[in-house]
């Protein structure tokens, strides 16, 4: 039975020891050298004092040194926390105070500001660790105490009070995921993946541990080639690219800008997504040039490790309908309950609360905070069965699939009214000319920010047909391109806060 991550690093260090696992802008490795220098980090950081289940900060940028990096600290017993080395310090401070590492580990290009975050005596340069002789017999020892439950990585998101939190995740439930979605996907050595996310947004993970669990390789996009789709689909073209997991916002941007009319990208033939909705306009634009790809929706919040859900796209969709998520990931239960804390049935709109192994070990060093989101399953009162609100709301259609409806925070009260935003989004995503929307509520007023050549008249004429009076938006904002947050998402908040600006 598989316990750790490392047993897929050492599986494929095995069976391909001279194949290229892992390429960026810089170079390659292969795995046998991906696993010998995981190893000379986990040898140095035991020889510095590392402690089982110390904390160990990751500053680095997105280039192959960090993969050795991660599983350096996964070998010596740590918890790797990978920080984005572009980040203000004062961020990464309110980081480094909610995770209170034992190291940052680092290189040379960023140790100017690691130098920033904490005291000298654990700042770590992973330059010097690659000269450490990698000592087997200690790093074997450190295993055996190893178990499947024990944290892998935190991952940091943004919270509510402004200090983010560290979502802890398990080697079980990275293992459940990954053994799933190779599975599903029928993935095998002969997979080349690109990644596109950076490592310290959670939707790396299935980059990261399905290339080393099937002996795949893993080419690292530039975080900066993806604001010109056509660069990045010419290198997905020239290394025949097969699979690739991304974002939809990277997927919607590709669409919009008409770089699949201009490049052949038919190489592709696994194509996932998640972290956010998929437009079925930009979603019917890849079918249309990329028509032979298996295309899958996952979903699922960084607290349940990537995806608890998934939807391969089996049928036609029109523009103004939605991708289902589908249905439940192995291992994974998932209720849809509603304000009573009951079972929602066909139709009824509901929260989803997603139970199993892939649910986080809870927010690290924030009790509290763990308490109210992973919460006791209602519908197990007699012994313990931890669930987490996800927050998201969900209504089963009549195939059984589950369709996500929109956030409870982006409900509101508008003239007496509940609505939803994700419903005003869809409705008006549909519409001629509108590439990409996003709605939200301030000062009183919904308001819609759209990317297109739609005008303000024809937009409402078109939402007359879909929406009620009392869901109109009273503002309409063209933009030129979404603001995105650094997780590559559309920046509500910012949105939010800045209406009387834009």
């Amino acid at each position: 039975m598989l316990k750790s991550v490392l047993d897929y690093l050492e599986k494929s260090e095995s069976e391909f020891f001279d194949k290229t696992a892992v390429t960026d802008e810089n170079g390659s490795d292969t795995y046998g050298e991906l696993a010998d220098k995981a190893r000379c980090v986990g040898t140095f950081l035991l020889k510095k004092g590392l402690q089982d289940n110390d904390v160990v900060a990751v500053l680095l940028g997105k280039e192959r040194v960090a993969l050795p990096a991660f599983w350096g600290v996964t070998y010596a017993g740590g918890i790797y926390s990978p920080m984005d080395c572009h980040a203000p310090v004062e961020r990464l401070k309110l980081i480094i105070g909610t995770l209170k590492p034992a190291f940052v580990l680092t290189d040379m290009a960023n140790r100017e500001k690691a130098v920033e975050l904490i005291d000298s005596d654990r700042l770590l340069i992973l330059d010097e660790a690659w000269k450490e002789p990698e000592d087997k017999e200690k790093l074997m020892m450190v295993q055996r105490r190893r178990i499947d439950t024990d944290p892998l990585y935190i991952i940091c998101t943004s919270g509510s009070t402004g200090v983010p939190k560290g979502v802890v995740i398990s080697h079980r439930a990275v293992i459940d995921f990954t053994e799933e979605a190779s599975q599903e996907m029928a993935f095998s050595d002969r997979e080349v993946f690109a990644n596109q996310a950076p490592f310290y947004f959670d939707a790396s993970v299935p980059d990261l541990y399905c290339t080393i669990r099937n002996g795949a390789s893993l080419h690292i996009i530039p975080e900066g080639w993806f604001s010109f789709p056509i660069r990045v689909l010419e290198y997905i073209k020239e290394y025949n690219i097969n699979a690739i997991f991304w974002v939809p916002s990277a997927l919607i941007l590709t669409a919009n800008l008409r770089a699949l009319q201009e490049v052949d990208v038919t190489c592709l033939k696994k194509i996932m997504f998640c972290g956010e909705i998929m437009p079925v306009k930009q979603y019917n634009m890849w079918k249309k040039y990329v028509p032979n790809a298996k295309y899958v929706n996952y979903y699922g919040p960084s607290e349940t490790t990537y995806a608890s859900t998934y939807y391969v796209i089996d049928r036609e969709f029109r523009e103004d309908e939605t991708l289902p998520i589908g249905r439940a990931a192995v291992n994974t239960g998932v209720l849809i309950l509603n304000e009573e804390n009951r079972t929602c049935g066909t139709g009824e709109v509901g929260e989803l609360c997603i139970r199993g192994s892939g649910v986080a070990l809870g927010y690290y060093n924030n009790p509290e905070r763990t308490k109210e989101s992973f919460v006791q399953n209602p519908l197990s009162p007699f012994y313990r069965d931890i669930m987490y609100r996800t927050g998201d709301l969900v209504k089963l259609n009549a195939r059984g699939e589950i369709e996500y409806v929109g956030r409870k925070d982006f409900q509101i009260k508008h003239k007496g009214y509940r609505i939803e935003l994700g419903e005003i989004e869809a409705a008006a995503g549909s519409c001629r000319n509108i590439n990409r929307v996003c709605c939200v509520y301030s000062n009183g007023k919904i308001i819609l920010y759209y990317e297109g050549n739609a005008s303000k008249e024809n937009i409402q004429k078109c939402l007359e047909m879909k929406l009620p009076e009392y869901m109109m938006p009273q503002v309409f904002t063209a933009l030129k391109q979404m603001p995105l947050n650094a997780n590559g998402k559309i920046d509500r908040v910012y949105l939010a806060n800045h209406s009387q600006e834009i």
